[in-house]
């Protein structure tokens, strides 16, 4: 017991770092094609509508999770937020994973979308982490595919997740899961920029490589 205890503390440790598997603009490539994707459908329609008024936005690509007695979960992300006028910021990176323990055996690959809809929502992913669901303060509400949601509660959500997912686990929750800030990703991506505040808040990142996610967020999110 001890030792599967230890194995599963070592996946969840191993478990971000799945996020750093691509470089930086193909992330960026892959979050772009994961946002198309998840507008397709009637969770997509769903979503779009609270796109249209979050205040920033987590894409997260291709999330790998496998288990069988212990498991987790891992990739990369990026946070992009809404411009006064409109307009949409360069993206911070970040990683999710997780780790768990318990009866379980499966594989699948998910694309997540995590709306912030609040401002408290959005100060608090800006932390160099945040686990979801630890923070009493805040609400997340889980819609999409696979995973039953309540309207009412996703109408006064902070924070509001969707998942399009394949495999054998039967939707996706993101409790308990870390979303950590990757610094090396954003110093690689913009050069002297190094603070996910700088991109997302102040507007400081710029590389083009970024506008075709940015003008798909246009397109869906106003």
């Amino acid at each position: 017991m001890k030792r599967l205890l230890l194995a599963a503390t070592i996946f969840a440790g191993l478990a971000p770092a799945l996020a750093y598997a691509d470089s930086p603009q193909e992330l960026v490539d892959s979050s772009t094609l994961a946002l198309e994707s998840m507008m397709d459908g009637n969770e997509g329609t769903q979503a779009e509508q609270f796109l249209r008024r979050a205040k920033a936005v987590v894409i997260c690509p291709n999330i790998f999770r496998a288990g069988f007695i212990f498991g987790g979960e891992g990739g990369g992300c990026v946070m992009v937020s809404r411009a006064a006028a409109g307009s949409w910021s360069d993206p911070a990176f970040y990683g999710l994973g997780s780790g768990s323990f318990g009866l379980q055996a499966g594989v699948q690959n998910a694309q997540v979308l995590m709306l912030i809809m609040t401002d408290g929502g959005l100060n608090a992913l800006l932390n160099s982490q945040f686990k979801i669901g630890a923070d009493a303060g805040l609400t997340v509400a889980t819609l999409g595919a696979g995973v039953n949601g309540s309207m009412s509660t996703a109408l006064d959500a902070d924070i509001l997740t969707f998942s399009k997912t394949q495999g054998l686990y039967g939707g996706v929750s993101l409790q308990g899961s870390i979303l950590s800030n990757d610094a090396g990703a954003e110093q690689s991506y913009y050069g002297n920029v190094t603070d996910a505040r700088q991109i997302v808040v102040n507007m400081q990142g710029n590389n083009p490589g970024a506008n075709p996610l940015r003008a798909m967020l246009s397109k869906y999110g106003g």
